[in-house]
């Protein structure tokens, strides 16, 4: 039997590395069930069969030892069954790479919101029917089953789901690349609502193993943190061991099968027996303690000083472990890593990767020896970075006292590489500081002989009005000394721009490391800069958010580089979020086009648009539409207790609950239709187009208003849902725990999706593509990636309001005296505040933030957007009372959106970014 390659990296190689920096790594050959021994394998098309009811039955009684075959059993075993068949396609796959050499990318992203592995791994690779025929020996469903999955904790919204669908796209398009993060023991947390507040509670999704994760106890790496430097050289007070984990992913219909690499952490010393034997417990496992606690939690609180030091150590440790490894690698083959730029790709998502400026820097001179020059040429070579977002909070920006004292080796290294990058734009500083001093000279001096016109004008008119010689002569003495008071106020002025370095604030707006503008005197590190400055690539994920990134967040940089910066706007996989987690709408569209080609040639679906005009093919659809809005129904059921029916309007809006994603004027405008509804008479209520309104999402932990938001929506579900009055009118409903395996029952669902974000502020976003793809109608503003949504579908289909992104700054310094609330505005939030759905004191404050200027700002404009938000939801009632029409309209967004495929995203990435060509096997 042909043994597989050590599947430790992209070409299956192991590392040359100094023994006193890095563990041990072992050489041989992938460890495989006794299973996969003289197996036939079971290919895609179906030739050579193999029993795998006996492969389950197998794994049950010896791997699970299973008395019976219960469902979570049944799903253990077959998730075993693929597991096998994953580690046969993996280790062919970087045997292949081992030999072609290729150039990889390496994706770092601190998230993966991977969702189920099962349905998507069968379908990849083509088993679907043959593991549903061998569940039939069960009494199962292949369906059935994969419930019984518990979703992989290791994202937390659209930045780890687009990572997923990177990965899968990567491996569909055979393109060699792997993913690099964080094996998470408890995600981000559970979310639950008890007592009508949102309390976070550990996700133990390792409890019971993960079959589709693969040890690699040979693969580790050292990482180090604290200490003190030497001169140049880091001595680390703290270390860990950095193991490595990898999960196979594989393509659709190709026989590539990717990796996503994930790190744990394991102290040097797991247990101080010494410590222990004289009574020092705690002392005992401290550096189990402290290594535990990198890999426990995505995005831990950082409210504490220990918190932003947890964060960045995060950050760090799987970045290190990362470019460790795919340089050990890379030396397997390659003795000069003037070449690595060659080889390999680093692909920073968002800014929580980009320490690897710093540390890849820090490998090549410390540990391999390369002249600072040489290791820069790499590094810029090597690193490109994707800016997933405008929001402050999330382009981080690190204390130095925090860095220093974490990373010493590395905020020596930024100090050097900015002072580099300062030095190489001084000239360009210089004369633009010119300009700005002249312009501003200008400015002063243009105002000034305003000014004094307007002076000679009000003398003119003093000596006019003057009748007796006593008047002139005052009037003549206060327009001289007038004159003289200008022209000294002008003179103090530009004396005092003379000693204004303009060329020194020019360098400010440069610099890696600035002034914290709201502490002073405290001076940060600015890992977006540092990502621009040490990349060959920035890249923004939506057409207005690349503009957004290039106008407003780098418009420095853009000057100095403008080749640098690209659009790569988002996509999603059809495989996961249309033909799976949709198999009726999948098989509806597949009879139509005559193919199911268009899975991975998404193109394909500009074939249904004639579909649209014919009523026997409508009403297929909607029979569709309501089979999936009866399965989310009786969800909503098992989960909150509420009933609802499927003849209401399905109105969605499921993500992380943010201010800016403006959760809470969608919670207003429900309050305002409750409450006309309960105002209205019987015969009024006929005419009522009735909806469900359905919130799904998690507020972070230390998110205060966010956490009331979610408070407002459950308190109105709990009091609109028991009112019998309103009855099937309206139902609200807020599905906790919102993940990738909800998504999948309720975006197939949807008839309205929510994406109403003040314009500028959402980088793209990925959930509005799902939804367009099955079918579902988009309210929201002409922000991220809707604009192309309309550009491919028709704006006359989607339901725009708000006001446009370049009015946004103005409108903010306007907000204090703004004055012109909607009535329907101020009816809804004075019912709030007179305590309608309970706890007034509770949501006073999230109230006074959009409403009351002197204590809140409303930033995001919420006040701004309302009456026409709610024009827009009139438009949408007027609409959905002709269901041919809506119908009509909702094939058109399916076939309008095929642009938004993953692939297509990918497909752009190696091409203008990466420079990774395919490199499929025969």
């Amino acid at each position: 039997m042909e043994l597989a390659l050590a599947s430790s990296g992209h070409c299956g190689l192991a590392p040359r590395r100094p023994a006193a920096r890095r563990a041990s790594r072992a050489r041989g050959p992938m460890v495989r069930s006794v299973l996969e021994i003289n197996k036939p394998a079971n290919t895609a098309n179906g030739a050579g069969k193999v029993d795998l009811a006996g492969e389950v039955a197998n794994e049950l009684k010896y791997r699970l030892a299973a008395p019976k075959a219960d469902t979570d059993k049944l799903y253990q075993s077959v998730a075993w069954s693929v597991h096998n068949r994953l580690v046969d396609a993996f280790d062919k796959t970087h045997e292949h790479w081992n030999k072609e050499d290729p150039k990889h990318v390496y994706y770092l992203s601190a998230e993966f919101l991977m969702g189920r592995t099962l349905t998507n791994a069968v379908h990849n690779m083509g088993l679907q029917g043959d593991y549903a025929e061998a569940l039939k020996q069960f009494g199962q469903t292949l369906e059935g089953v994969h419930g019984a999955e518990t979703d992989a904790a290791l994202g937390n919204g659209g930045l780890g789901r687009l990572a997923a669908c990177f990965l899968d796209s990567m491996a569909t398009l055979d393109l060699p690349g792997w993913g690099y993060g964080i094996r998470y023991r408890y995600g981000m947390f559970r979310q639950a609502i008890k007592d009508g507040l949102q309390v976070e509670l550990p996700d133990y999704w390792l409890d019971n193993g993960n079959p589709w994760e693969i040890r690699r106890p040979e693969t580790r790496f050292n990482v180090g943190f604290y200490g003190k430097l030497e001169g140049d050289k880091w001595v680390p007070g703290e270390e860990v061991i950095a193991e490595a984990y990898d999960v196979p992913i594989p393509g659709y219909g190709t026989k590539t099968c990717s990796n996503l690499r994930l790190w744990d952490a394991l102290p040097l010393v797991e247990l101080d027996l010494d410590a222990f034997n004289a009574g020092q417990y705690e002392k005992a496992v401290e550096q189990k303690r402290k290594a535990d606690d990198i890999a426990a939690v995505l995005y831990p609180n950082d409210a504490t000083e220990y918190g932003k030091e947890l964060r960045l150590k995060q950050q760090f440790f799987f970045v290190s472990a990362s470019l460790q490894d795919t340089i050990a690698r890379y030396l397997e083959k390659h003795s000069d890593l003037a070449g690595l730029p060659e080889k390999a790709c680093f692909q920073m998502n968002d800014t929580h990767p980009t320490i690897a400026v710093a540390e890849l820097m820090r490998l090549l001179i410390d540990v391999h020896g390369l002249p600072y020059d040489k290791a820069w040429a790499i590094t810029t070579k090597s690193l490109a970075y994707t800016n997933h977002t405008v929001m402050p909070e999330a382009l981080e920006k690190w204390p130095v006292a925090v860095m220093q004292k974490l990373l010493p080796r590395h905020m020596q290294l930024i100090e050097q590489i900015n002072d580099a990058w300062l030095a190489s734009v001084k000239d360009h500083s210089a004369s633009k500081g010119a300009q700005l001093q002249a312009a501003k000279k200008a400015e002063r001096e243009a105002a000034a002989a305003a000014a004094k016109e307007e002076r000679a004008k009000a003398a003119a008119a003093a000596l006019e009005a003057a009748t007796t010689p006593e008047e002139k002569a005052a009037a003549e003495a206060a327009a001289k000394k007038a004159e003289e008071e200008a022209e000294a106020a002008l003179k103090a002025i530009l004396e005092e721009d003379a000693k204004v370095d303009y060329v020194a604030e020019v360098l400010k707006s440069y610099s890696i490391i600035q002034e914290n503008q709201w502490n002073k005197g405290e001076m940060l590190v600015n890992m977006a800069y540092l990502a621009v400055v040490g990349s060959f690539a920035v890249n923004g994920v939506a057409a207005i958010h690349s503009e957004i990134i290039k106008t407003d967040i780098f418009p420095q940089f853009v000057e100095l580089t403008p080749e640098k910066f690209q659009n790569k706007t988002n996509g999603v996989t059809l495989r996961r979020w249309l033909a799976y987690c949709n198999p009726e709408l999948s098989a509806l569209i597949t009879e139509a086009l005559g193919t199911d080609a268009w899975v991975k040639d998404a193109t394909l679906l500009a074939g249904l648009k004639p579909f649209a005009e014919d009523a026997a093919f409508r009403k297929r659809w909607r029979d569709v539409k309501f089979a999936k809005k009866a399965a989310l129904a009786k969800h909503i059921k098992e989960v909150t207790g509420y009933e609802v029916s499927t003849q209401p309007l399905f109105d969605v809006q499921v993500k992380r609950i943010h201010e800016y994603k403006r959760q809470f004027m969608n919670a207003i405008s429900i309050i305002y239709r409750y409450k006309k509804i309960k105002e209205m008479s019987p015969e009024e209520r006929k005419k009522v187009v009735p909806r469900v309104c359905i919130f799904g999402g998690k507020a972070a932990s230390a998110y205060y208003m966010a956490k009331k938001i979610v408070a407002l929506v459950v308190a109105i579900a709990a009091k609109v849902n028991n009112d019998p009055e309103v009855g099937d009118l309206l139902k609200v409903v807020f599905l906790p725990n919102y993940n990738v395996s909800e998504a999948e029952v309720i975006i197939p669902a949807a008839e309205l999706s929510q994406h109403i974000s003040t314009a500028g502020t959402e980088a793209s976003g990925t959930s509005n593509m799902k939804f367009a793809l099955n079918g579902s109608f988009i309210i929201g503003t002409m922000d991220g990636a809707n604009i192309e949504i309309g550009e491919n579908t028709g704006f006359e289909n989607l339901f725009i309001f708000g006001v446009q992104a370049e009015e946004i700054n103005r409108l903010r310094e306007e907000r204090k005296d703004f004055k012109d609330y909607d009535p329907r505005w101020t009816e809804a939030l004075e019912w709030v505040k007179a305590g309608a759905f309970g706890r007034a004191d509770y949501f006073d404050d999230l109230v006074a933030s959009v409403n009351d200027m002197t204590r809140g700002n409303d930033w995001f404009l919420l006040a701004n957007d309302f009456a026409s938000y709610m024009d827009a939801q009139d438009e949408v009632d007027k609409l959905y009372r002709d269901q041919e029409e809506w119908t009509r309209r909702s094939i058109l967004y399916t076939a309008g959106n095929g642009f938004f495929s993953s692939d297509r995203t990918i497909d752009q990435y190696a091409k203008e970014i990466w420079s990774v060509q395919p490199c499929r096997q025969a």
